[in-house]
């Protein structure tokens, strides 16, 4: 099915939400009753981005607004950058987290993580840069843009000090806050190669903005992340409906993204004391 067709069936199919059924999650675990507020930074095609009308596009968002039907909600998005997200959460300014953050132990003791998809690292550089790079540790001596408070950037700073601790040349991490402003600096000369996830790093290398050298490092599981325990297992519940009757297959076939491999989709880790 192609890519407008998809959205626009699902677009009229998720305009009859709270309207035409009961809300599945009651207000008292919602920030607003009736809706499901999620953040999301819109940087990273195709997970989530800003098209050329300005609209919200991609898979978290078509996949948010699957799960807000699903419960009978109203889905609404709040844009913001990825650093103050945790912050806002816990002080409730939405409900949840929708932007395709990583798993980990440390942050899943902080909120509740529901893994949908997985995603891995890539290493690009200018389509006509002469530098060679076939390995992480090529990157040694080199200046290198990264996106700033994610886990492509603790991940590469944790093997960046292991390659300082056997001998090697550190690299000299440039941060930024999209990456759109590390390609833009790419372009500039400023850095030498950038850091970011697969899918965003083919989508610049498909627009000819990039070349990627490396792919595939260090991947592991990205979630959706919520702060009220009930509202995150009615998420996983929704995911599980939609994981049966296509629809996560059609919106992973849509944006080309690698889905979940065990499809558990449920609560992993602790999650922050109730």
């Amino acid at each position: 099915m192609a890519f407008s067709v998809l959205l626009g069936a699902l677009g009229a199919a998720q305009a009859a939400t709270a309207a035409d059924c009961t809300p599945k999650v009651s207000a008292e675990h919602l920030v607003a009753p009736g809706k499901l507020q999620m953040s999301t930074n819109p940087t990273l095609p195709p997970q989530q981005f800003i098209d050329e009308k300005g609209e919200l596009q991609g898979l978290n968002v078509e996949l948010g607004r699957a799960i807000a039907k699903k419960l009978c909600l109203d889905m609404e998005f709040v844009r913001m950058d990825m650093p103050p997200m945790l912050p806002a959460l816990k002080a409730k300014r939405f409900d949840g987290i929708d932007t395709g953050m990583f798993w980990t132990e440390e942050r899943s003791k902080l909120m509740f993580m529901i893994p949908y998809a997985q995603q891995a690292i890539s290493i690009y550089t200018s389509p006509d840069s002469k530098l060679e790079i076939s390995k992480f540790e090529d990157l040694a001596g080199h200046t290198v843009g990264i996106e700033t408070a994610t886990y492509q950037e603790k991940q590469a700073k944790l093997l960046n000090e292991k390659m300082v601790a056997a001998g090697m040349k550190p690299i000299e991490f440039r941060s930024f806050k999209t990456a759109s402003e590390t390609t833009a600096a790419l372009k500039a000369g400023q850095v030498e190669a950038g850091i970011n996830i697969d899918e965003t790093a083919r989508v610049l290398e498909e627009k000819g903005l990039a070349k990627i050298k490396v792919q595939g490092l260090n991947g592991t599981d990205i979630t959706i992340d919520f702060i009220d325990r009930t509202l995150a297992e009615a998420v996983a519940k929704a995911l599980v409906e939609l994981n049966a009757d296509g629809t996560y297959d059609k919106l992973f076939d849509t944006f080309k993204m690698t889905r979940l491999k065990d499809r558990n989709f449920a609560i992993r880790g602790p999650g922050p004391a109730q």
